[in-house]
């Protein structure tokens, strides 16, 4: 969820305040960090598979 946020988040900034770049930067530096949270807990809960 919280994902999605930032998600709608960059779209408004980008489109509202183009010229802030280093708001923008922080805010995907965010999304990307949540999203490999989101990844490690994922494969805490279901690792893979052995060959």
């Amino acid at each position: 969820m919280e994902h999605a946020d930032l998600d709608a988040l960059i779209d408004q900034a980008g489109v509202s305040h183009p010229d802030d770049e280093l708001a923008l930067r922080r805010l995907k530096k965010r999304r990307l960090l949540l999203r490999d949270r989101i990844a490690r807990l994922e494969a805490e809960i279901e690792p893979p598979e052995p060959a």
